[in-house]
């Protein structure tokens, strides 16, 4: 790279808010009991401004930025006259354990972000690149476990021998010292602290993370019950339609199940695919709800029983479900 365009990059790099994030690193991967079993990411971030906090991502949020960004900028885009060549990102895993794939991930994904954070400055201002290091409510909601991989941060040696001039804002540091530390929080933010300089008065109860439910009503010929699922994912996420009816499944020991919610009118409607599903997350968004509760509800009926459907077009509304506390 010419030494103009190194400085016209710097100046660009230099108009950049403080807030853009410049450098990401996984700290952990961690698992998750959400609507299904899985392995979040726990990534340290930090800014162009030097703050750095925690956010937490699971792979497919990697998959749809990546997407996004292909679409965008990506060299089949013919429209784009910005088309450059985007960071390989690993490939989906159909087949395996869900740990040894987190874990066989982690050091392809620090690369990825790496080089990321490396495109031109003007890429670093895209709205979904920043929103995807962008650390929401649920992160911050979140209590980190002990992260591994969260390195205690080291001074950088300056260099003797001569060099070229560059601009490498992300350069790894030349040395690093190795102490025993301790992990800790200090107004928001987490940090780690050689122990010879930290004197421990007394251990911090452990915290528990925020967990979100998810309300559902079950109806059988005998039994009627409302039950509150804790679920270990964000409140604007939508799940698979296979993975709610496999988590009702295992709720209620029951297989021969459907899943219904109610729509504006107070009728109870089937869902049968992932269309029907993010119809209901929609509706569902529209109306109030209770803190971490899902704005969204399940009623499990039969699958045989079809007395609880408004089969009376103009009729009406439908047959309350009639449900009562456990």
């Amino acid at each position: 790279m010419s030494l103009p365009r190194q400085l016209r990059d710097k100046s660009d790099f230099d108009q950049l808010p403080n807030e853009v994030p410049v450098s990401a690193n996984i700290a952990d991967a961690q698992e998750k009991r959400g609507f299904t079993s899985y392995y979040v990411f726990v990534i340290e971030v930090k800014t162009k401004g030097g703050g750095r906090y925690l956010i937490f991502r699971r792979y497919r949020q990697f998959y749809t930025l990546h997407s996004k960004l292909e679409e965008r900028y990506g060299a089949e885009n013919k429209s784009n006259t910005f088309a450059f060549t985007l960071p390989v990102l690993p490939g989906k895993v159909y087949v395996g354990a869900k740990k040894e794939i987190a874990e066989s991930r982690i050091p392809i994904l620090n690369i990825y972000m790496k080089k990321l954070l490396c495109l031109p400055s003007w890429v670093l201002m895209d709205e979904d690149l920043r929103l995807f290091f962008y650390q929401s409510e649920f992160d911050c909601e979140q209590v980190p476990k002990g992260l591994r991989r969260l390195r205690p941060r080291t001074r950088r040696i300056k260099s003797i021998a001569h060099q070229a001039p560059g601009f490498d804002r992300m350069a790894a540091p030349r040395a690093e010292c190795t102490l025993a530390y301790v992990e800790g929080t200090v107004h928001n933010s987490t940090g780690i602290f050689p122990c010879a300089f930290v004197k421990i008065i007394q251990d911090l109860p452990p915290e528990e993370g925020t967990i979100n439910w998810l309300r559902c009503y079950y109806q059988d010929d005998t039994l009627s019950i409302i039950r509150d699922i804790s679920v270990e994912e964000d409140l604007s996420s939508t799940p698979l339609f296979k993975d709610l009816m496999a988590l009702m499944r295992r709720e209620f020991d029951c297989d021969d199940i459907v899943l219904n919610y109610r729509d504006s009118e107070g009728d109870l409607i089937r869902l049968v695919s992932d269309q029907d599903v993010e119809l209901m997350v929609s509706q569902g968004r529209r109306r109030p709800s209770e803190k971490h509760f899902f704005p969204w509800e399940l009623h499990i009926t039969h699958q045989d029983d079809l007395s609880v459907y408004n089969t009376s077009p103009g009729g009406g509304t439908s047959q309350a479900l009639a449900v009562k506390g456990q």
